[in-house]
């Protein structure tokens, strides 16, 4: 059963640079200079690429943070990185420096994974339930922020915001893929370096403790090295909700095993829902295409309300 689901996975991944509102033929993709090589080479692949990519992170950074904060309910955002990306994303469009709203967004992140750690610093224990409450205090603040950009914006400036809010998977050519390639040949062995820590922290602090582990550096470096690779993919796609909350629990309900052995699993099923995601906002026959965001969170908010009344009864 999952050699099927994954080779069927597989086939679905490699089909889908072929499908779109554009049809190619296959005898004109191999002519340099026709209209059906630029679209598949320059829009569509590396659109499927970077979808890949970016759920893949996002899922695997799903994984880290239910691990780490011993929370089913924890995604990549928790800790309020990708109100921070959209908080000087805004800013970047209102002073009109649109073009470089990547490099402002990725200052966000990282500047709100500074604060959070500044903070942590001064508690003497680790406190996982401590540093998550200041993640969503942060999250309100750039909240409140964000409504302030949109007061003082223009419609314009309002429209583009509105728009990085939502998501996007719009890419020409593959420079931006390149940059989360990288960012996840980071962020693999990273995590995998942490496996053995991983697999303690899920029977409780305290064990790994006794175990030897150094339980806050330990988780520490994970949500650095998360919130890090996060940030990244939010800086080029916006934030992309509920991808870090399902797929880790959809993963772990198919192979049954501990979250600590999943993790390559975890990555591939993740970047396989964004890109079946994308399919979907792409092929509906609209005007334009539906953004990510939306479609992932109409799939993703009844998987949460399952997950809630879930753990309710359990």
């Amino acid at each position: 059963m999952k050699k099927i689901l994954f080779l069927s996975s597989l086939l679905l991944l490699i089909s889908a640079p072929f499908f779109g509102q554009i049809d190619l033929p296959l005898n004109k993709l191999a002519d340099g200079a026709s209209m059906e090589h630029q679209v598949f080479f320059e829009i569509r692949l590396p659109r499927v690429l970077l979808a890949f990519f970016a759920g893949g992170i996002l899922s695997l950074g799903g994984l880290i943070f239910q691990v780490v904060f011993r929370n089913p309910m924890s995604t990549p955002f928790t800790l309020g990185v990708a109100s921070g990306a959209t908080l000087f994303t805004a800013i970047a469009i209102i002073l009109g420096l649109g073009t470089f709203s990547p490099f402002f967004a990725f200052a966000g992140a990282m500047l709100t994974v500074i604060i959070l750690f500044a903070i942590a610093a001064r508690f003497k224990g680790y406190d996982p339930n401590t540093l998550l409450l200041v993640g969503i205090a942060l999250s309100f603040f750039y909240a409140a922020a964000l409504m302030v950009m949109y007061y003082i914006s223009s419609l314009q400036e309002s429209y583009e915001i509105m728009r990085f809010t939502m998501g996007s998977l719009d890419t020409v050519g593959f420079k931006e893929i390149l940059t989360l390639v990288f960012t996840s040949l980071v962020l693999l062995p990273g995590i995998y370096r942490y496996r053995h820590t991983l697999k303690l922290l899920l029977v409780s602090y305290e064990f790994a403790y006794l175990k030897g582990i150094n339980v806050k550096k330990s988780s520490y470096m994970l949500l650095f090295l998360v919130s890090f690779a996060v940030g990244v993919a939010v800086s080029i796609t916006g934030p992309i909700g509920f991808v870090g909350l399902i797929i880790p629990h959809i993963v772990k309900e198919l192979y049954r095993q501990s979250a600590d052995t999943l993790i390559l699993q975890v990555f591939f099923y993740g970047g396989l829902f964004l890109v079946l995601s994308d399919l979907i906002a792409r092929n509906l026959g609209t005007a334009s295409d539906i953004p990510i965001g939306v479609v992932t969170s109409f799939i993703g908010a009844p998987f949460f309300i399952y997950l809630l009344l879930a753990r309710r009864s359990s």
